[in-house]
């Protein structure tokens, strides 16, 4: 059996870290670099899994993590909630050159700060309801956390903006936290706004987004956790935790076609607010009273999309007070029971020494 398939090995491991779990992974293809968000310490390695440096002292939580190649830097989600700020870190990948590197260091780390994220998380929303006590927030918003590029919503070409996606508090008791928020970005002159990190965060960044968007999925728990655009099929996918609320199924993984062109509506539970609400993507399973689609299929600590129908999924485990990512090379095979199959168990159940030609052409 073949070591690697397209140059990438069946799995890899981040080492153990004394720190958060695992938020998010990132891979640069080009140079063969792995980058793991680790709470509060961000990791790099190698494609073996060599340590090759960290950035250190982030404050506050730092989410899901995604590398634009055009540019050759990482932007990760950032949140400070105590301070109500909610940034994007930019980081000079190629300044990571050794262990405990800094991230006050603005030549290593710089911060977006995200206004419509904080005005969501801050404003409107009903303080009690049912005699619990819930934030003050639209949309049930908590904060940021999945990240990644890909076109506008609607196209598959164009320029590659950045998308945010919102933590969503999941309160079973409210009605208005029953979508998905998703923000675009045209970073293309976002230097301007770029500032070192610090301890008060700085309040610099874009006034107003490209694009504000809603994918209504039914209640999720802390809303999107890793984002992911797919070039290759043409497709975006949500990992999320399973929400609570019995009316909807709860699913772990939703997916959206990129093609598909968002609608100006009224959207459900916000008292006939009208939005750009994004459709779910005709595939996976399907849940006949609430019309939502998705899978069971866990993509909440990274989901990192290689090309040729191949991903990373990223797994969590702890020793003690250490944590560790494990990811396992896998093959997106579109099934709604087992969307994503390892590259090693299909090998082993078929004498072709690569999977199924079909699962790795572009859609």
């Amino acid at each position: 059996m073949d070591a690697t398939l397209l140059g990438y090995p069946p799995a890899l491991n981040s080492g153990l870290w004394q720190t958060g779990h695992v938020q998010g992974i990132a891979v640069d293809r080009e140079r063969g670099r792995v980058y793991y968000s680790f709470t509060t310490v961000l990791v790099k390695t190698d494609l073996s899994g060599a340590l090759l440096g960290t950035v250190t002292g982030i404050p506050g939580h730092m989410g899901d993590v995604t590398f634009n190649p055009e540019n050759r830097r990482l932007y990760a989600s950032l949140e400070d909630k105590a301070a109500g700020a909610f940034s994007v870190a930019v980081v000079e990948v190629d300044a990571i050159i050794g262990v405990g590197m800094r991230a006050e260091d603005a030549t290593v780390l710089t911060t977006v700060h995200l206004a419509e994220v904080a005005r969501d998380y801050t404003g409107g929303g009903e303080r009690a309801r049912g005699g619990i006590e819930l934030p003050a927030s639209r949309y049930g918003c908590s904060g940021i956390d999945g990240i990644t590029f890909g076109p506008r919503f609607g196209q598959t070409t164009g320029p590659q903006l950045l998308t945010v996606a919102y933590g969503v508090h999941s309160g079973v008791q409210r009605s208005d936290n029953d979508h998905q928020v998703l923000l675009q970005y045209d970073i293309r002159n976002w230097a301007r706004y770029q500032r070192p990190l610090t301890q008060a965060p700085d309040r610099s960044g874009p006034p107003q987004v490209t694009g504000k968007y809603f994918l209504f999925t039914g209640n999720t728990r802390f809303g999107v956790q890793n984002l992911e655009y797919d070039s290759c099929l043409r497709r975006w996918f949500l990992g999320v935790y399973a929400g609570a609320k019995a009316r909807f199924p709860n699913f772990t993984l939703f997916a959206v076609d990129a093609k598909s062109r968002p609608r100006r509506t009224r959207l459900s539970g916000l008292g006939g607010e009208r939005g750009l609400l994004l459709a779910l993507a005709d595939d996976g399973l399907v849940d006949p009273a609430t019309g939502v689609r998705g899978w069971y299929q866990s993509a909440d600590v990274g989901l990192e999309a290689l090309g040729n129908g191949l991903f990373y999924l990223s797994r969590s485990s702890q020793a003690g007070a250490l944590h560790t990512s494990h990811s396992t090379l896998c093959v997106w095979t579109g099934d709604p029971r087992a969307p994503f199959r390892p590259v090693q168990e299909i090998r082993g159940r078929a004498p072709a020494r690569r999977p199924p030609r079909r699962l790795l052409q572009p859609v």
